[in-house]
């Protein structure tokens, strides 16, 4: 129960970092990792969730499954889209 404490204050205040960080530079890659730490932290409120009894074991391992995927997702995206030499803004 500590571990998932401590993971759940752990991730929110990254998540309150991460949403600082972007409400100063708006842009679009410090809003995709704004909203992949915002994944993370929903994995914590589910586990703590689970934990006590609130969500069942297969909802679990549907949920975070997914919000493993999402956050893949949402990272590798990040930095294939702003990554120099890809591609840019304008579409040339």
């Amino acid at each position: 129960m500590i571990a998932v404490a401590a993971a759940g204050i752990g991730t929110g205040v990254l998540f309150v970092v991460s949403l600082i960080a972007y409400l100063r530079r708006r842009t679009t890659q410090f809003l995709l990792i704004t909203i992949a730490v915002g994944a993370l932290w929903t994995r914590s409120i589910v586990g703590a969730g689970t934990l006590f009894g609130y969500v069942s074991m297969p909802i679990h391992h549907f949920v975070e499954h997914s919000l493993d995927f999402l956050i893949a997702g949402i990272v590798l995206y990040a930095v294939y889209a702003h990554a120099p030499g890809t591609f840019d803004q304008d579409g040339s």
